[in-house]
């Protein structure tokens, strides 16, 4: 089955907004994952905690098909790319970095993201501390107080996780993850496997979109 994928119109730029939890901005050939969390499989299981050796390898074979699919020139990841200290999982995460040399890699720190920046600047990626400016976004992993803007330009983070809770009749209910859109910023939801999601507050003139395994819709 064919998944349905949305757009969404944003500072006269067209995004992208995929199923599979990630965002291509079509005018700069970029592909926007937040949250991956790699690694933390790992660090569960250094902890004593029993965690499949392969849950990580999912995320690796979507962001594979999603580059495959948009043609991405490059790729931003908006925070918490690797959990917590380096483990066996780093090993693999190198080994993707060489399979895509050729596509810009940036990374735009997260709280998660503890290791040294040279791990990732010999992998051939870029690295900032806290923000990302491309206009007309500016881009940061914990969402900017940045009141009515700054300088024009609208942010797009991370870190929340955001989901939606729908309520049925009686006490059905599910929480669905979801791209948030506010006045002046938005959440992208996490694109790792091994995450969980924050059911947050909707203020009548945010936009919603909520993903399935299936589709993305506006709400």
């Amino acid at each position: 089955m064919k998944k349905l994928n949305a757009t969404y119109t944003l500072q006269d730029q067209t995004l992208r907004l995929l199923v599979d939890k990630a965002v291509y901005w079509e005018e700069a050939k970029t592909l926007i994952v937040s949250d991956i969390h790699l690694g933390k499989a790992g660090h569960f299981r250094k902890a004593g905690i029993p965690i499949p050796t392969n849950i990580h390898q999912q995320d690796f074979i979507i962001l594979n098909k999603l580059i495959a699919e948009t043609n991405a020139e490059t790729i931003i990841f908006l925070g918490d790319l690797f959990h917590s200290e380096i483990n066996e999982e780093w090993d693999e995460f190198e080994i993707w970095l060489k399979q895509h040399d050729s596509i810009r890699k940036i990374l735009v720190k997260g709280n998660h993201d503890i290791l040294p920046d040279y791990l990732y600047t010999s992998g051939n990626m870029e690295v900032y501390e806290n923000i990302l400016t491309m206009a007309p976004f500016i881009f940061s992993h914990i969402p900017l107080n940045i009141g009515e803007g700054y300088k024009g330009l609208y942010n797009l983070a991370g870190h929340i996780h955001p989901a939606v809770k729908l309520q049925g009749k009686g006490r059905q209910a599910i929480s669905l993850p979801c791209y948030y859109f506010g006045t002046y910023g938005g959440l992208l939801p996490a694109f790792g496997q091994f995450t969980g999601k924050a059911n947050i507050k909707i203020n009548v003139e945010d936009k919603i979109f909520l993903i399935t395994q299936e589709s993305v819709f506006s709400a």
